[in-house]
């Protein structure tokens, strides 16, 4: 059952769509958003969410690990619709798989619980100004593939580990490296592209056709 306390008669009116299993989170979240100005509905479950989904304008803010759907397969869903709304899924269990899937699944950003309110502030404000996503033509792709250029050839062998969803210790496995080595190549990985989070740089490699 939704349980938006914001509902108007206008109920296609952008606003924060938050999809948790959690009441408490829930709550938190709308009143951190409703503090910051933005509208705020808020539902129990992905399959409360998609009930409402075919009027909903705005971003998308789920929970990655619910009873039923999870968030990605929600993200996955709302896809298979035609329906185009960035997806912020949270997570308390954050982790190299689960962060590349949900960017393959067209999520815009992956935010780990504990969550800093400004940055989750800004992460939904920068999605809901989003425009539509589309493919990137021929030109965009190499403009992203030239932030790849500066890569050296193991820098390109973690990148390539990341984006096909690894950690840190099959990277090392795969490559008779250390994990901590793999930390470090990682973040010159990071440094050169100029992304400042995983989700990020696997967003501009999938981007770049590097995925």
């Amino acid at each position: 059952m939704a349980l938006s306390r914001d509902a108007t008669p206008d109920e296609a009116a952008p606003k924060a769509h938050v999809v948790d299993d959690d009441q408490d989170a829930r709550a938190g979240l709308e009143f951190l958003l409703s503090a910051a100005g933005l509208a705020v509905a808020t539902y129990d479950s992905a399959a409360a969410f998609l009930d409402a989904a075919s009027m909903a304008r705005g971003v998308v803010v789920t929970d990655v690990r619910m009873p039923g759907m999870d968030g990605i397969t929600l993200a996955k869903r709302l896809a298979d619709m035609g329906l185009i709304l960035p997806v912020i899924v949270m997570t308390g269990h954050a982790d190299v798989p689960l962060a590349v899937e949900a960017m393959k699944a067209g999520v815009v950003d992956f935010i780990e619980k504990p969550y800093d309110n400004e940055a989750m502030l800004a992460a939904i404000t920068a999605a809901m100004a989003r425009p539509p996503p589309r493919l990137p033509g021929a030109d965009e792709q190499r403009q992203h593939l030239r932030r790849f250029e500066a890569l050296s050839a193991r820098e390109r062998q973690v990148l390539g580990g990341l984006v096909a969803g690894k950690s840190n210790k099959v990277i090392a496995y795969d490559l008779a490296i250390s994990p901590r080595t793999v930390e470090i190549y990682r973040a010159h990985v990071m440094t050169k592209t100029g992304a400042h989070s995983l989700s990020e740089l696997v967003r501009l490699a999938l981007a770049a056709g590097l995925g």
